[in-house]
């Protein structure tokens, strides 16, 4: 993507209810380090110099909790939908006239870097309707149906895919217009892309950029948020430590 032409917005779903969590709240006003994964997700997104505006969106009549978590800047706050799809659908309404690109980023993966959001839209041009960062599998994967095995699939074709994902943002409406009039739901808005007939391209994933899905992610995410944020050693620590 070139310069300082192209116009960026980024919007945060953050409408799910965390069912396989069991929670009293949604799942992107958990607390991760003392702060929300809402309020991680949208820093990274500011922090990314590209980025204009960010519209998030969250379950309907926590739109002021939502508020009071997040960042000073131009960042707007929505009602979602019932899915992600839709909420995404939803906070596409408030991306201003103007904007060539937007990029979509979970709330649940709070740990993306904001060099991430830089990386997709760098490679967003022309030949692609968008980009997606993947991280590959290191495990074999089997085609299971009934119980059975029917196939194991060619591990070097294959990748976990991540957000942020940037797309123009045209055709984006036009696909999310489209899947709403035919019924069709996706779990990403790169595959409703592909599926809308637009080429994706790939870039390298962050292998920190865990999902929150369940209440182990949570602890994982904790661990690598404590680590990444733990302050750096005191210079000569090491020699002290040796005796050096």
């Amino acid at each position: 993507m070139s310069g300082g032409a192209v116009r960026v917005a980024a919007i945060v779903p953050a409408a799910g209810a965390g069912a396989r969590m069991e929670l009293d709240r949604p799942k992107a006003f958990l607390a991760l380090g003392g702060r929300a994964l809402l309020t991680l997700a949208v820093e990274a997104a500011c922090a990314c110099p590209a980025v204009g505006r960010v519209v998030v969106a969250v379950p309907k009549g926590w739109e002021r909790r939502a508020e009071a978590l997040l960042p000073e800047g131009d960042v707007r706050v929505v009602a979602g939908g019932a899915s992600r799809q839709e909420s995404v659908r939803l906070a596409l309404e408030s991306v201003p006239a103007g904007v060539d690109a937007v990029v979509c980023h979970d709330a649940a993966r709070a740990l993306a870097t904001p060099a991430l959001f830089d990386d997709v839209l760098r490679a967003l041009n022309r030949e692609a309707g968008g980009v997606v960062p993947v991280v590959p599998t290191t495990d074999t994967v089997k085609r299971v149906r009934g119980g059975w095995v029917v196939g194991t699939e060619p591990r070097d074709e294959l990748a976990l895919a991540q957000t942020p994902q940037a797309f123009w943002v045209d055709p984006l409406r036009e696909a999310h217009a489209r899947a709403a009039r035919e019924g069709k739901e996706f779990t990403d808005d790169a595959s409703l892309m592909e599926w809308a007939g637009h080429r994706i391209r790939t870039v390298p994933g962050e292998p920190d950029n865990i999902k929150v899905t369940r209440a182990e992610d949570l602890g994982r995410a904790g661990r690598v948020l404590e680590v990444r944020e733990a302050p750096a050693e005191a210079p000569g620590w090491e020699r002290r430590r040796t005796g050096g």
